[in-house]
């Protein structure tokens, strides 16, 4: 035991330390280095144990005098007080147990808690239309799940009756009392004849072989609210996994993926739309039909547009998500300049040229003068 360190260097005291003074060196590591506060840090768990180990022969007044006596080598053999060792060793005590008694738990991983338990959350996924995405859509949607068995009525008895646990009186939960270096403590567990149910089956239920339980498909109808975005999802309270012990059932989340729209792209609640017009229909104007997802509407082009610019159906966008209004939609404009002509052609475009002021001679001469292109001339 010549490696081990001295217990009261351990726990930062001095050798006349009060019980009260030691109680609080112990209690100070304890919660610094307990591993529910350090996961993953061998270090860390390494400390918490050898102060749980000095604190274990430093808080009994007995083991104390026989270590300011002898040391270490009080116990060495004895098996009274050998090294923690994980669940405890052979204090006859385990540390986490101390900890817990002594700063009132509150880490989940040692939770003796066996009270009503909501189900768990399930999971699934629909395919949506662009319009039903943009619209709000209602649908049915299968699932597995573990549902009440018929047979039993969800007793999990034959009988559909069951006896009360007489070990717990059918809490499920049984009290057991435990010493440790600060008195005697009253611990709940779970009841180990029971599992925590309260009850006994004396007759388990051939169909669901006693759980009270069978996996089952079930049809779920969700409402899919408009304006949705891909990815999103919406909650169906209820219809996850049953509870436990009485507890409420978990939720159904329904994550949606949305099919893409041929010709319609969505940023927000505002849809785009790319379109494209002659150069006639630029210069001169006109009106065009375009595609929303109420159907084609008919879009005026003013004479004269110019290729790049943006139209706005106000209204024409998808449904705001808790909100009666819409989005709007926007028409790009692309002017497409024809690659080929004709001499014919040519002829009549050097014409047009002339016409509004010889764009063409412009270039050349460029006196400064402005084209009804915009252009300088």
């Amino acid at each position: 035991m010549a490696d081990k360190r001295d217990y009261y260097e351990v726990l930062g005291v001095s050798k006349s330390a009060t019980d009260d003074e030691i109680k609080k060196a112990y209690r100070s590591l304890a919660k610094k280095y307990h591993p529910d506060l350090n996961p993953g840090d061998s270090e860390a768990e390494a400390k918490f144990k050898e102060a749980g180990e000095a604190y274990g022969v430093l808080s009994d007044k007995e083991s104390r005098a026989k270590y300011d006596q002898f040391g270490h080598a009080a116990f060495d053999g004895t098996g009274g007080y050998g090294s923690y060792g994980g669940g405890g060793g052979g204090f006859g005590f385990d540390v986490n147990d101390i900890f817990e008694s002594f700063f009132g738990g509150g880490f989940g991983s040692r939770s003796s808690s066996r009270g009503p338990q909501k189900g768990a959350d399930l999971r699934t996924s629909v395919d949506l239309t662009f319009e039903e995405a943009a619209f709000g859509v209602e649908k049915d949607i299968v699932i597995n799940k573990n549902v009440s068995c018929d047979a039993c009525e969800g007793t999990g008895s034959q009988s559909k009756t069951n006896t009360r646990c007489s070990v717990c009186n059918g809490t499920g939960q049984v009290q057991v009392r435990q010493n440790t270096p600060f008195g005697q403590f009253m611990n709940v567990k779970t009841c180990d004849k029971c599992g925590g149910s309260g009850k006994i089956i004396t007759d388990p239920c051939t169909t669901c072989r006693g759980k009270g339980q069978v996996r089952k498909a079930v049809t779920v109808h969700v409402k899919i609210p408009g304006g949705i975005d891909n990815g999103q999802a919406v909650s169906v309270s209820g219809m996850g996994e049953p509870g436990v012990r009485g507890g409420p059932a978990g939720n159904l989340i329904v994550s949606v993926k949305i099919k893409p729209h041929k010709t319609l792209y969505r940023d927000g609640y505002n849809l785009h739309l790319d379109k494209t017009i002659s150069m006639t229909q630029a210069c001169l104007g006109d009106t065009i039909k375009v595609e929303t997802i109420d159907g084609p509407v008919e879009l005026t082009i003013p004479d004269g547009t110019q290729n790049g610019v943006s139209f706005k159906l106000k209204g024409k966008g998808v449904t705001k998500l808790q909100s009666s209004g819409r989005g709007d939609q926007y028409v790009h404009i692309t002017v497409e300049i024809p690659k080929r002509l004709s001499e014919k052609e040519r002829d009549i475009l050097r014409s047009f040229d002339e016409a509004i002021g010889g764009t063409l001679e412009a270039n050349k001469d460029n006196n400064g003068k402005k084209s009804k292109f915009g252009r300088r001339k």
